[in-house]
Parts: structure tokens; C-alpha cells; sequence
């Protein structure tokens, strides 16, 4: 157990941290802690010491540790009050009665990204769990295109196709055609199955280059069958972070996000909105994770907030504990 003192202090250094990136010396604090400077140094010794700070090498100050943000968030952080400009941005999503809850979460979200310069997730169920409502297109080139899925969920999913040869764009329209004929209302992970015995001995009689199209958007439905429904805003944030000016770690984090699966992999079982700081998490050594489960309409999903390590803990558990509790009204 820390004293009295040594607690006010590690959440003065944390909090200076968060907001300056800079070392915290022992001078800064003197006449917060009403102590001298070397009083102030023996108890930093003291938390580092116990693993709470870090010296670093280019000054005499201290930052905080992993271990020193855990003892941080577990025991001294208190939940910040939202503002009243915040509070009011976040109240005209919830209370816009046109959007659906669903959407009101991923926006919701995407204002949190713009109030903390984080990224944000939103992750829904698997693609199969949602009813195709309609098909569409869109020719990029002759021997591309990107085919587009509207859900009775209102998940709107779309997919890149690299055609085998080149096609006519009357081709692609007719085949949408026929699809949209007969798989509406369909599960996204039966759609597959419609394709093969209903659609594929039919469609020569319609399309000419019948078999590079279907084959195409058959493998674009087994794609959406299994693809978790992933949302994302924010991740140019991260990136502009004073840590993240390594161009290597800047690569690594851009893969990281750009990879839909390992995105994915940061879902949440555990209710309550939970912290996950640097090497707790699979994600990166060098940033935290806030997430929370819930539950709409029978849909189970997670929403996340991820950061550097120097993240404002109070600032967005808050935040997030503000949708939760609007997801449950």
C-alpha cells in the first residue's frame, strides 16, 4: 500500500503526463505537494522503486510505468464529469428519433474519436446473423467492381471484385437482377447455398459471362458470411500521437488496424466498461484499450476506444459508460 502522499503524487505525475508527454521533475510539484524537492525526489525513488515510474534517460524527471497507470486506474482515478458541450454533442445523437440505435452507436462513437483523438470500434455480430435486403453493383473498370449488401439490420457491407475477364456492365446489371430475384430475405450464410442451387443452373439463360460473374459473387457472399461486421473511426488519430513518430511502430499499428480479423480480435465478453493497458491487451505493447460488451435488440456487440498508454483513463471510461447507459434506456 502506498501512503497518502505517494498516491497524491503518482496521480500528479500520471496526470501531468496525459497531458504534457514530458517528464515530471521533482521542482514542478513543490508547491502542489507543499514539500521540497528532495522530499518529492525520495518518494519518486520510492515509486519507482516499486515499479509505478520510470526514469528516463534524457532527464531527471519520471514518467509513469505500466504497472504505475494499472495502480493508477485501479486505485486513485476518479470518473470525470463530462462537459456540459460534450454532453450536449453526445445527447442530440440519442435523442435523433430517425436514426436507429444501431447507428446512433456508431456515431456516438465516431464524436468520442473527435473529443479524444482516439480510434474507435464498434463490433457487431458476424455478418450471418443479418437478412439480405438488397444487391447492388457499382462497375469500377471493365474486369472490376465493388458489390455493395444491404441488410434488414441496416449493416450496409461492400466488397472489392477483381473480375477474371473483362465484362460488360449490362452483364453485371443482369446478374445483380437475378440475384436480388431470389435471395432477399435470405441469411447472409445461406446466401451461398441459394447461389448454387437456384441461381448457378439458371443463369446462363440471362447473362452470357454467366460463369465469371457468378463465381465472383459467390466468393463475395462466403466473404460476407463470415466477415465480423467491424466499424471504425478515428484510427489516423492514434498515429498523431507524439509516441507514435517512429515510422516502423507507425507501420505496425496502420497493418494492425488494417486487418479486419485482428481488429475483430479485441471483442469483449465482460460487462462493464474495462481497461486493458499496453501489454494486457493482444493489440500493442504501446497503447490501451477501453471496451465494453452490449446488448441491442438481441445483437451482442463491443465498443472500443484505443489509445497510447498516456490516455485520459477518466475522460473515457466516462464517455463510454454515457452510451452504455443510453444502449440500455
Amino acid at each position: 500500500m502506498l501512503s497518502k502522499r505517494q498516491e497524491e503524487l503518482l496521480k500528479l505525475i500520471v496526470e501531468e503526463y496525459i497531458k504534457s508527454v514530458k517528464p515530471v521533475s521533482s521542482k514542478a510539484l513543490c508547491d502542489v505537494l507543499d514539500c521540497s524537492s528532495a522530499t518529492i525526489r525520495n518518494e519518486m525513488g520510492v515509486l519507482e522503486d516499486f515499479g509505478l515510474l520510470e526514469k528516463t534517460h534524457t532527464s531527471s524527471g519520471r514518467v509513469p510505468s505500466e504497472k504505475g497507470y494499472r495502480y493508477y486506474v485501479d486505485n486513485i482515478m476518479k470518473p470525470k464529469e463530462l462537459s456540459g458541450d460534450d454532453m450536449l454533442k453526445l445527447q442530440t445523437v440519442f435523442k435523433n428519433k430517425s436514426l436507429m440505435l444501431s447507428d446512433a452507436i456508431t456515431k456516438s462513437m465516431e464524436i468520442i474519436s473527435e473529443l479524444t483523438n482516439y480510434a474507435c470500434v464498434v463490433l457487431g455480430d458476424n455478418s450471418k446473423e443479418n437478412k439480405v435486403v438488397k444487391v447492388e453493383a457499382v462497375p469500377i473498370s471493365e474486369n472490376s467492381l465493388v458489390a455493395i449488401v444491404i441488410t434488414d439490420k441496416n449493416h450496409v457491407e461492400n466488397k472489392n471484385i477483381v473480375l477474371e475477364e473483362n465484362v460488360e456492365v449490362s452483364e453485371i446489371k443482369q446478374t445483380v437482377e437475378l440475384i436480388n430475384k431470389l435471395i432477399i430475405g435470405t441469411p447472409i450464410d445461406e446466401v451461398s447455398s441459394i447461389l448454387e442451387y437456384e441461381v448457378k443452373p439458371i443463369i446462363g439463360q440471362y447473362v452470357r459471362q454467366h460463369e465469371v460473374l457468378y463465381n465472383a459473387f459467390y466468393n463475395a457472399f462466403t466473404d460476407f458470411a463470415s466477415d465480423p461486421v467491424v466499424k471504425m473511426s478515428g484510427t489516423k488519430n492514434i498515429l498523431m500521437q507524439p509516441e507514435f513518430d517512429d515510422t516502423k511502430k507507425i507501420r505496425e499499428i496502420v497493418s494492425k488496424f488494417e486487418d479486419k480479423n485482428f481488429v475483430s480480435s479485441i471483442k469483449e465478453d465482460k460487462n462493464g466498461v474495462n481497461i486493458y493497458i499496453g501489454s494486457e491487451s493482444d493489440f500493442d505493447d504501446d497503447v490501451s484499450i477501453i471496451k465494453t460488451h452490449y446488448t441491442l435488440n438481441g445483437e451482442e456487440g463491443t465498443i472500443a476506444l484505443i489509445g497510447p498508454k498516456r490516455m485520459e483513463y477518466d475522460k473515457a471510461t466516462t464517455l463510454l459508460n454515457y452510451i452504455l447507459k443510453n444502449i440500455d434506456k
